[in-house]
């Protein structure tokens, strides 16, 4: 079984400490989710775990192995990253960017036109990158990093640019690779991350303020002082698939 591990993980950038003595242990069975204010480290975390980001002490492991000094063709198998943003060197189409990502694992090819259905890609598989929407660069880029099956998915802000209907679907394809692999995700929604992730990694300033079960995290008055608002705890309705909240009737 795969194990992902950050031991003492610490990142700076100048004077200004960027990661704090991080320690985190991530094994499959479990959607994680990475939540905190802007500047609270939650994507210099991810990418240290991806091995993108070399640690100034501690480290970052996956079985073991320090993540940064795996060779990038191994790192790019076992490690499926997802930033916020991709702009492609070329204007390449959707179907050529899914077979870039499904060319880190040789027999990952034959599953191209099985995860363009999937996420709803066929009909934009010939369209040119600059020609799609937001939300459509997303959906092709996690396709893109999803074909070649990591044992470890990364993705921050995956559902940023989807529509409702599409992120709804995208967090139960989350939930369900979860199952049998690592999956840890930055979120700003913090209502879809206590609604949808199984365990919240509380971030501030760098810090691990709080780790646990989605619904421990948000019962913590450490989620209203980290944010500086006040949060309502309610029971879910499992018949819906979203929550409206309506101000009072005057």
């Amino acid at each position: 079984m795969t194990r992902l591990t950050a031991r003492e993980l610490t990142v700076t950038a100048g004077t200004r400490r960027l990661l704090n003595s991080v320690n985190l242990d991530l094994a499959p069975g479990t959607l994680v989710g990475l939540i905190g204010p802007n500047g609270a480290g939650k994507s210099t975390l991810l990418r240290a775990l991806a091995g993108l980001t070399r640690p100034q002490a501690g480290i970052a492991t996956i079985d073991g192995q320090p993540a940064a000094d795996l060779p990038p063709q191994e790192r790019a198998r076992r490690i499926g990253y997802m930033p916020q943003t991709f702009q492609p060197a070329w204007d390449y189409s959707v179907r050529t960017v899914v077979e870039l990502g499904a060319s880190r694992v040789p027999s990952a090819g034959h599953r191209l036109d099985e995860i363009l259905r999937v996420h709803d890609l066929v009909d934009l598989a010939e369209r040119p990158w600059s020609r799609i929407s937001g939300g459509e660069r997303a959906r092709a880029l996690l396709a893109a990093t999803l074909v070649a099956e990591p044992a470890v998915l990364l993705a921050d802000e995956p559902g940023a640019s989807l529509d409702i209907g599409h992120r709804i679907d995208l967090m139960r394809r989350l939930h369900a690779y979860a199952r049998d692999q690592i999956v840890v995700l930055v979120l700003h929604d913090i209502e879809q991350a206590v609604r949808d992730c199984d365990r919240l990694v509380l971030l501030e300033r760098g810090r691990v303020v709080r780790d646990g079960p989605a619904g421990d995290v948000a019962r913590t008055s450490d989620l209203d002082r980290v944010f500086g608002v006040r949060f309502a705890c309610g029971q879910l309705d499992p018949n819906t698939d979203a929550m409206l909240m309506l101000r009072p009737e005057a």
